[in-house]
């Protein structure tokens, strides 16, 4: 059954390869490659169809654009029309620069659209048949910490996916592993590694998947370096040791794409200036403490969104995101699509902040989460950033447990590649109404 299915997902991503590719090659050959400054010859012609199918699949791994069994059909398409939207972009500009003028976008828009139509019907169709043809696999939840990870399957609509038949405690399945034969997917929420590993090593045995959340010690194992010392395999793991090249090349990028995002974003940010100050005549920004790395406390500024006096007995208070009714009317409008976060640029300019990090929090905030949760402090080892892997794998009201290990996750795991996939995902994140949820003020 694995085999089977290992094929039809390689045949299905493959055909929508070929059926976002054959619009634009068609575009490529009636309308633009005539009209570069010195037409290829066929290979040339090859060439270009061929770097378009190689970034279109980097999107689609970006966006997570092929998986079928885990999304819904409307986080396909809107994966998918992402990846092209920015293929699309990529090659236009190649376009430009191999012409003598600046080529006609009439024709690639066209395509486009053509695209989209066909990354819709492929989401259909590759959705309906997998599910028809692979029914729900049989699902056990062995959990510590985590009873509601049940909850969760259904949460996020996953009942196509999993059906799960066994829900119990860690003691209870020790009891009796027998229980877990007829399964095919166990879920492990929060286990301490020895009784997790006994699992582990029964469902391997068996054959079956094992998904497990992980805690915090396991977040920090999984950024260690393999070793060999004293003629044994060893784990060396250190304080988030980030290279002094990755932390050069990722302030590079920090300059640069922020300098720019403030001049391509400067009428925005001058119009939302005038509205903000125009809805109650009170001031345009907002100046709050925040935490960077070290604990260095820095000024964070963003555009005022809630009333002059939202916290006027001054002590920090969560917001309660669309039902707070501190919120104004225009600070909603920019909240929804973190139009109040552009003027963070300039911390990161400033050096504050990094374009990707942990989110910065209050000092007072952080302090009531470290009296349940000692290791919360651990992300300061990173420079706070404009947006995160918490930012883009979960939402703003994510427990701080399940953000903290986001968070260990990103800083266990230095790489330029992964900061630059964050700024891609947050992108498609800015859109979706769920991720602006419980957004502090």
């Amino acid at each position: 059954m694995r085999i089977w299915k290992g094929l039809l997902f390689r045949f299905a991503k493959i055909m929508n390869v070929l059926l976002v590719t054959a619009p634009f090659a068609y575009c490529w050959y009636a309308y633009y490659a005539e009209r570069l400054y010195s037409p290829f010859f066929k290979r040339g012609n090859w060439a270009v169809i061929a770097l378009y199918m190689a970034l279109y699949i980097t999107y689609v791994k970006v966006y997570d654009a092929f998986a079928v069994s885990t999304s819904r059909i409307g986080e396909l398409v809107y994966s998918q029309i992402l990846a092209l939207g920015f293929t699309d972009a990529i090659l236009y500009v190649i376009t430009y620069l191999l012409t003598k003028f600046i080529p006609n976008p009439l024709p690639l828009l066209t395509a486009f659209f053509g695209q989209a139509v066909l990354a819709v019907a492929w989401s259909i169709t590759a959705h309906n048949v997998y599910f028809a043809i692979f029914p729900p696999i049989r699902s056990a939840v062995i959990y510590d910490r985590r009873p509601e990870l049940e909850m969760l399957v259904s949460h996020y609509r996953m009942e196509k996916k999993f059906n799960v038949i066994l829900t119990q405690d860690i003691f209870t399945c020790l009891a009796d592993l027998g229980a877990l034969d007829e399964m095919e997917a166990v879920f492990l929420g929060g286990i301490h590694s020895h009784e997790r590993n006994i699992i582990l090593k029964y469902c391997l045995d068996k054959n079956i998947d094992v998904y497990v959340i992980p805690r915090i010690g396991d977040t920090i194992m999984s950024g260690a370096k393999r070793t060999h010392m004293f003629h044994l395999p060893i784990l060396h793991v250190g304080w988030f040791h980030q290279p002094v090249e990755y932390l050069f090349v990722k302030r590079l990028m920090d300059i640069v794409i922020s300098a720019a995002a403030l001049v391509v974003a400067s009428p925005i940010m001058f119009l939302t200036a005038f509205v903000v100050h125009m809805e109650d005549g009170g001031t345009v920004f907002y100046r709050q403490e925040r935490l960077t790395k070290d604990g260095r406390i820095f000024k964070l500024l963003k555009f005022r969104s809630m009333r002059m006096d939202a916290e006027s007995n001054g002590e920090a208070v969560l917001s309660e995101g669309e039902n707070d009714s501190r919120v104004t009317k225009v600070g909603r409008m920019i909240r929804r699509y973190r139009i109040d976060e552009l003027p963070q640029f300039l911390m990161v300019l400033k050096g504050d902040m990094a374009l990707v990090g942990p989110r910065p929090e209050r000092p007072e905030i952080a302090a009531q989460y470290e009296k349940a949760l000692p290791e919360f402090a651990l992300r300061l080892k990173g420079k706070a950033g404009l947006t995160g892997y918490a930012q883009v794998y979960g939402k703003y009201n994510t427990q701080p447990y399940d953000k903290l290990q986001m968070d260990l996750m990103y800083l266990s795991h230095p790489s330029i590649v992964e900061d630059l996939r964050i700024l891609f995902l947050t992108v498609k994140v800015l859109f979706q109404k769920e991720s602006t949820e419980g957004v502090r003020k």
